[in-house]
């Protein structure tokens, strides 16, 4: 072999080495970002918890001379409370909020007098099977004869009047006279059930009020919807879930959903960060590319008092930050930080136009009416 070739064949393996590096290089910089695996640190577990119980092999463990030192604390006897420093003791503060229930600013309410008292079993063998009236959520109420309270029926209790409910308008329009018609058959077949003399509202009225609350609820209802999108490289399911994670978001009831909870149990969400379905549900999660997440907010669920909308600017700052991505709208254009101060103060008008309406967003009324 010449010398010509050596070179000729030396030169072709460095520019095949090189494009070999190169394509290595490329894939792995424009790979999915997978999620950083987690440190296990043995002093960051907490000790090892006895719980209690009658072990007598544990309690011997321990020399009876350490039991003297041990504070019992005090005696029963000195439990006891004076009646007058009862009155004294603090009392949880009064919520003005509306009661969970039938309400006549959302519902058409009709009332149902039974001839004699009527028991809770009774009254739950004659509710009807669905609790709709079309698209509107339909309700019986029965007033308690020992609480005098409207609530539920249930079994065990005896109730000394009805009232039936339909709700006046939803995310799925105002109540019309079809609906109105079924909410009349359903609460009077169960007003024949248990003898009751049924007083329904006029329908016209409550259909023109109806219409007049939906339009209200049209003109109120706010969903905002930011999107983060990838600056470089994609984000795998993995990723986006540890980074959210940090901050205090949880998986969601569906795939590619997540979070964050509210301060009290059992209200909706503050945010809900979303991403692709299907990369949530692929057999290998960490190869599915992720371009765009997004963050929304349904004002109208969530309490003024928790500052969504400012968590939401802080998540999204912190989001892009760690995964090095950039806020848009829903279209995908990109969004200065200045663009987002007057969704700030529009969004204060709303929350007092709603306050004003007694349909505080986060509250019992407004969670209905908005959904």
């Amino acid at each position: 072999m010449s010398t010509l070739q050596l070179s000729l064949a030396i030169i072709g393996g460095l520019v095949l080495a090189l494009i070999v590096a190169y394509n290595t290089w490329t894939s792995r910089r424009n790979a999915p970002k997978r999620a950083l695996p987690t440190e296990h640190d043995p002093a960051a577990e907490p000790a090892q918890r006895l719980e209690p119980g009658f072990d007598a092999a544990a309690a011997g463990a321990m020399p009876p001379s350490e039991f003297h030192g041990l504070d019992r604390g005090p005696e029963p006897s000195e439990h006891t409370v004076d009646a007058g420093d009862a009155l004294q003791l603090p009392v949880p503060p009064f919520s003005s909020e509306r009661r969970p229930g039938l309400d006549p600013l959302i519902d058409v309410i009709a009332s149902l007098q039974p001839e004699h008292v009527v028991s809770g079993d009774a009254a739950l063998a004659a509710l009807p099977p669905t609790r709709r009236a079309g698209s509107k959520p339909f309700a019986i109420e029965g007033l308690n004869e020992a609480t005098q309270q409207w609530e539920t029926p249930a079994p065990g209790q005896r109730y000394q009047s009805f009232q039936a409910g339909v709700q006046l308008a939803n995310r799925m329009g105002a109540l019309n006279e079809i609906e109105f018609s079924e909410f009349v058959v359903k609460a009077q077949a169960f007003a024949d059930t248990i003898n009751a003399a049924p007083d329904f509202p006029d329908m016209l009225q409550e259909v023109a009020r109806a219409r007049e609350l939906d339009q209200f609820a049209s003109d109120h209802d706010a969903q905002l919807m930011f999107m983060l999108r990838a600056r470089q490289a994609a984000w795998s399911p993995g990723y986006v879930q540890q980074n959210a994670a940090r901050l205090g978001f949880v998986p969601g009831a569906m795939p590619g959903r997540l979070v964050l909870p509210a301060s009290t149990q059992g209200l909706p969400p503050l945010l809900t960060l979303g991403y692709d379905t299907q990369a949530a549900l692929a057999d290998d999660p960490d190869q599915s590319a992720i371009r765009d997440i997004t963050l929304s907010l349904d004002v109208a669920q969530v309490h003024r008092t928790e500052q969504p909308f400012a968590r939401l600017r802080d998540v999204a700052a912190a989001l892009c930050q760690a995964m090095d991505g950039v806020l848009c709208d829903q279209n995908g254009t990109p969004l200065p930080a200045m663009a987002m101060d007057p969704i700030a103060a529009d969004l204060e008008l709303l929350y007092d136009q709603l306050d004003g309406r007694d349909l505080s967003a986060g509250s019992v009324l407004a969670r209905r009416l908005f959904s």
